[in-house]
């Protein structure tokens, strides 16, 4: 597996060389800029994508799952109009789930935050302000955001959140020094539904459903009603199949609290 420190290495073990060969004439400057494009590519692939694990690790799904069990997973929440109506779809169907929550939205909406939890859900951070420019944060303000959230979920549970999904799936070494820092789990996905984009209901449905196996870790957003939509059949999927839901702590066997 490709990893930033393996490709730096590799990368600078090819520009000594390269240089070297360079200067000697025995290779053009445009083969070293090749190397570095290469790099470029690779790390900023990486980072876009929490399943290559390039920077950190993060856990990805459950492949050693016996029981028919999957974990249904929420970014972006607490939601005033849609998050209540997707707990009451939860408790239709008897299904738990795990809302990575952003830490602004759990200060305007405190009520509905405290319902997941009451409602046996686990929560997580997802960042305070889930800002676009979040994977451009240095270190310092990596930790200050993620402590900021951990300390209004304190506030308003008492629990110590443990677990911890990266603002659009972004990571980057200062975001890995962050949540050592602050010894968070990192929490990824390998069911990606894209449902906050144009994609049909039917679309995302499938790509959520398509070969879904035990273990897998799935990816909503508790936001509009399109993903509403969408939860409602993918629970009947999951009853038709004779799937369960689970909290990816459940899922994962982790520790969702300190």
């Amino acid at each position: 597996m490709l990893s930033f420190k393996t490709v730096t290495l590799f990368t600078l073990a090819f520009l000594v060389i390269g240089l070297c060969f360079f200067f000697l004439g025995i290779i053009p400057f445009w083969v070293i800029f090749i190397g570095i494009a290469l790099w470029l590519i690779l790390t900023g692939l990486g980072s876009a994508f929490i399943g290559w694990n390039y920077h950190f690790k993060s856990v990805l799904s459950n492949p050693n799952e016996k029981e028919n069990r999957v974990a249904i997973t929420f970014d972006d929440g607490p939601n005033q109009n849609i998050t209540p109506k997707v707990l009451d779809l939860l408790d239709k169907y008897n299904a738990k789930a795990t809302f990575f929550c952003i830490g602004k939205h759990i200060e305007t909406s405190p009520n509905i935050f405290k319902t997941i939890i009451n409602k046996g859900h686990t929560v997580g951070n997802h960042t305070y302000s889930h800002t676009n420019t979040f994977g451009f944060f240095s270190t310092k303000e990596v930790i200050a955001e993620l402590k900021q959230t951990n300390q209004i979920i304190f506030k308003q549970s008492g629990l110590k959140a443990n677990l911890y999904r990266p603002a659009f799936g972004v990571t980057n070494p200062n975001i890995k020094r962050a949540i050592k820092h602050l010894s968070l789990k990192s929490i990824g996905w390998n069911k990606r539904s894209l449902d906050t984009t144009s994609l049909s209901e039917k679309t995302v449905l499938n790509r959520i459903t398509a070969n879904l196996q035990p273990g897998d870790i799935i990816l909503l957003h508790d936001t509009s009603e399109k993903s509403l939509r969408v939860l409602e059949q993918l629970l009947l999927f999951l009853e038709k199949k004779q799937f369960k839901s689970v909290t990816v702590d459940q899922l994962c066997n982790l520790k969702p609290y300190a």
